[in-house]
């Protein structure tokens, strides 16, 4: 097996990919936020998310041009922080890219057993592991075509719910019972705004794939990031106009809805319309675009781990004819199956959110480092405003990754001793088998 990945994406295809990882995030889990903090908690904590994201992506961009390598941030801590930095840098990023598609997984289970009840949650969802795994192995253009027509589906869906329901929105229902838990609601709704865009990152690790990842992946950031925010706005107002926060989140039965798009849709059309069941296919596509796209990024995340020596250099191998990571795509699908087998779907989104936070304060302290270390580096793409757009996204993500973390101490604890396990695994490893 060789080492080089294929070199196939278009600036279309990446901004297929970009949409793609995030796009399940809006079609479920973010309406749970508006249980903890209402309409405005949930919209502020919304607004903290778009600018970290945005300050994110750009600071992101930066780095995937002048360093356009699979490994993402592994690969840019590496070089700007160290290798030790790197290593638990790369860790957290496969920590979020591994552990986002088992809950995604999860919810297309929910849906296809909606359909078919003789399906279980868990068979629906093993062999959606096994059949977009598979895809990923066949090949890059292969499994990025894909996502663009299955994102694009997934945008048309959420145009649809906005053509639907911003008719009907009303004024009164945007700004009643907007903080039922006062101001802490609003930090307690941060993973749920999180959870809007979390995936965006995954494009970086495109890069090797692009044919001109210098010029393309800048557009390719843009571009899906400005889909994103504004199918964010669409959908949020949509959503709680209607009726008011309450119909986004609470069944009938006043359980939560992990279905926020249909469950509103019920109260406007009726459940016996084909509206209703148009968004639910469309809710499928969205769910799908997500999970067949971060399996895509966890693939390349694992490979250059791997191809880097700090886990098997079995892990770091492409196959001969496909020129995809298909031994590190095969692991990541056991590794997801066995997470989804849990059925601990909302812990399992914590600790991918906390991976994430952690990647965001490792490209905030890359950009900022390598600015000062390597003044000379060529960088297609400079962070406009640099120092204000470097700091917004170093304190939003710390800030955010201490609340989270406050909040899910547990899980918070559960996540250090991951890292601290498989640095010190790579350690041992290297010191025992490498010198």
């Amino acid at each position: 097996m060789e080492k080089q990945l294929q070199r196939s994406l278009t600036p279309t295809l990446l901004w297929g990919l970009g949409v793609g990882y995030v796009i399940s995030g809006l079609y479920f889990g973010w309406n749970l936020g508006l249980q903890k903090g209402g309409t405005l908690g949930m919209a502020v904590a919304t607004g903290l998310a778009v600018l970290m994201y945005v300050c994110f992506t750009l600071c992101y961009a930066e780095l995937a041009c002048a360093i356009p390598k699979a490994g993402g941030i592994f690969d840019y801590a590496t070089r700007a922080l160290g290798k030790d930095a790197g290593l638990v840098a790369g860790v957290a990023q496969v920590f979020e890219f591994v552990l986002a598609p088992p809950a995604i997984a999860a919810a297309i289970g929910a849906h296809i057993n909606l359909f078919f009840p003789l399906v279980s949650i868990n068979q629906a969802a093993i062999g959606a592991y096994i059949l977009f795994t598979l895809l990923n192995v066949r090949g890059v253009k292969l499994a990025a075509t894909f996502e663009l027509g299955i994102a694009t589906l997934a945008v048309l869906g959420l145009l649809l719910f906005a053509g639907l329901t911003v008719p009907s929105v009303s004024a009164k229902n945007l700004i009643t019972n907007v903080l039922p838990n006062g101001l802490t609601g609003i930090w307690a709704a941060i993973p749920f705004a999180i959870w809007f865009f979390l995936g965006i990152e995954g494009l970086a690790n495109a890069a090797e794939e692009s044919h001109h990842p210098q010029r393309d992946l800048t557009r390719g950031f843009a571009s899906a990031m400005l889909t994103l925010v504004l199918l964010c706005g669409l959908t949020f107002v949509g959503a709680v106009g209607v009726a008011g926060w309450e119909a986004a989140v609470l069944k009938p039965d006043g359980t939560a809805s992990d279905s926020p798009l249909p469950l509103v849709l019920s109260g406007l059309v009726g459940a016996d319309s084909g509206w209703y069941y148009a968004i639910i296919v469309f809710g499928v596509f969205g769910l799908v675009a997500s999970f067949h796209g971060l399996l895509m990024a966890a693939g390349r995340a694992t490979f250059e781990l791997g191809r880097g020596g700090y886990f098997s250099t079995w892990l770091g191998r492409v196959h001969s004819r496909f020129q995809t990571p298909t031994n590190a795509l095969i692991i990541n699908m056991l590794l997801g199956i066995g997470a989804l087998l849990t059925n601990t779907t909302a812990d399992i989104i914590v600790l991918s959110v906390l991976g994430a936070l952690t990647l965001y304060i490792f490209g905030a302290l890359s950009v900022w480092q390598l600015r000062r270390r390597e003044p000379h580096l060529p960088r297609p793409f400079r962070t406009p405003v640099y120092g204000l757009v470097v700091s917004c996204t170093f304190v939003l993500a710390a800030g955010a990754l201490l609340v989270v973390s406050y909040l899910n101490g547990q899980l918070a604890i559960y996540y250090l001793v991951g890292l601290l396990a498989a640095f010190l695994f790579v350690k041992i490893n290297q010191y025992f088998f490498q010198n």
